[in-house]
């Protein structure tokens, strides 16, 4: 399909409620999808995000409610839906790996790689971390303990089904040298590439026994036991949009995936495992696997394992929705790591939301109800998003005015250089450089002066500019923060404004 753009988030395992770390990672997929929607006016956008409910630890925590996996599952993906719908989440289809669709495509791509030889059967003995679903081996697993989690593993020995992610090592890193925006950011970039120069993978355990879990996709071949839950979870992303023909040929009208979002503590999944199954599937690799940093408390990472987290849900109840979606993308660059506390967003909100967003919008409606009677001046404005060149007759633009003009109709393309890049603080800064010069611009131009000596055509001339400001940041932040967006362009109107209250009252820090 010309001009697509298919954006997928990681599912989410549903054994605990989702913490701050799972919204982080939908936002900035969100804030994508609202950008080529609603910035570029794209038609074919697809948002996929969803729910991993297999394996070990799911068997285990259902068990432990009395119920079954299933019953679990369904009772646990509530929270993930309620999530979405206060964080104003656009998605287009939502996936859960027990529905019939994904586990047909499972079943069928075992299938396949069966045929082609990919797959053998072998005895597995070896670390196991229960909690992280993942296979260690003794030099990875210092004193018995995960290295990613920080828990005892457990030495399992047993017949199992194995995938040949050796035969294909070679083809990943020409693959990925090739194409050097496969994996980022570039640290992630460099960590897998050392990583295949340094290391012989190791073929990659895809079964489990029944006997000792039997919660999960059964495979074809082999009705004894189940599917690995990582290889399983990885194939919803071509699960949700396509289907394997009978010639075993994939076809999907949104695939390859332009961006995969994920955490950087599941790079090695998407970035060693995926890349080489779709491969060995005759599919395409997604353009993109942007790994983002993690949410810090302190010096330890935010973790259901670790029982440090924070629930978005009351950070929206508290400060609101877009405030949260600004501080998340806007505090840290994505990619790295970042502190998370209330004292954090309180500054954002004081200092960019109240004293530079919510101040410019307000003190500009306040002086066009005092000094034009709520009627914006000028006759005519620039379109959104693109900003045509020239302005109004008998338009004035005083002092900074002609810098900070010339600075907003750069804007738009900044934007989409930084967005498009997946730099979502880049982007904001970029917004904030204009709100920042329109507030100095107030400051120098002095209106209450122009006032006084009935100088009205550079009043509003100056008024106009400062609309045009205001509208054009309310476009580029809509991507960010839309319900604020929508609450900009309908205060300041077209021809006459709706002036409400701050949009930003600061908080007493007190």
């Amino acid at each position: 399909m010309e001009n697509k753009f298919y954006i997928t988030t990681p599912l989410y395992y549903v054994n605990a409620a989702p913490h701050i770390g799972h919204s982080y990672t939908n936002i900035a997929a969100d804030c994508l999808a609202r950008y080529y929607r609603r910035l570029l006016g794209k038609e074919n956008v697809w948002f996929l995000t969803g729910t991993d409910e297999h394996g070990q630890k799911m068997q285990k925590a259902a068990a432990e409610a009395k119920l079954s996996p299933q019953e679990f599952a369904d009772k646990m993906i509530v929270h993930f839906m309620e999530l979405w719908r206060e964080l104003d989440i656009s998605y287009d289809d939502f996936i859960r790996t027990t529905e019939e669709r994904h586990r047909r495509v499972v079943q069928q791509a075992l299938a396949i790689l069966n045929k082609k030889g990919d797959i053998y059967q072998d005895k597995y003995e070896g670390l196991y971390c229960t909690p992280c679903e993942t296979f260690w081996l003794e030099s990875q697993a210092a004193n018995g303990l995960c290295p990613d989690c920080g828990r005892p593993v457990e030495r399992l020995k047993e017949q199992a089904y194995f995938f040949k992610l050796s035969k294909y090592q070679d083809w990943l890193a020409g693959f990925i040298e090739g194409h050097p925006l496969f994996i980022q950011p570039k640290a992630r970039y460099n960590e897998v590439i050392s990583f295949l120069r340094l290391n012989k993978l190791a073929d990659l355990c895809i079964s489990r026994p029944k006997e000792r879990l039997n919660w999960g996709i059964p495979i074809p071949f082999a009705p004894d036991h189940v599917t690995y839950v990582w290889f399983d979870a990885l194939l919803n992303y071509i699960s949700a949009v396509g289907q394997f023909d009978k010639n075993d040929q994939y076809t999907s009208k949104w695939w390859p995936a332009s961006a995969q979002l994920i955490g950087k503590d599941i790079l090695r999944q998407h970035a060693v495992y995926w890349p080489i199954m779709l491969h060995a599937l005759g599919i395409e690799p997604p353009k993109t696997v942007f790994a983002h940093g993690w949410w810090l408390i302190g010096s330890s990472k935010m973790s259901k394992s670790v029982g440090n987290v924070v629930s978005p849900i009351d950070m929206v109840r508290k400060y609101g929705i877009d405030v949260y979606r600004y501080f998340l993308l806007r505090d840290v660059p994505f990619g790295l790591d970042g502190n998370f506390s209330e004292e954090a967003i309180i500054r954002r909100f004081n200092s960019d939301l109240a004293n530079d967003l919510g101040n410019l919008v307000y003190r500009t409606l306040t002086m066009i109800e005092k000094y034009f009677e709520g009627k914006v001046p000028g006759s005519k404005f620039p379109a959104l998003p693109a900003y045509r060149s020239g302005r109004p007759a008998g338009r004035y633009v005083l002092g900074s005015g002609e810098k900070l003009e010339a600075e907003m109709k750069l804007l738009n393309e900044r934007v989409s250089k930084t967005i498009e890049g997946l730099d979502f603080s880049g982007t904001l800064e970029e917004i904030w450089k204009i709100i920042n010069m329109a507030n100095k611009y107030v400051e120098e131009t002095k209106p209450w002066n122009l006032a006084k000596e009935n100088k009205t055509e550079e009043l509003g001339g100056f008024i106009c500019l400062l609309a045009d400001v205001i509208r054009t940041t309310a476009k580029c932040i809509s991507p960010f923060m839309p319900a604020t967006a929508d609450a900009i362009q309908e205060q300041i109107g077209q021809d006459r404004i709706k002036k409400g209250k701050p949009l930003f009252p600061r908080i007493d820090v007190n």
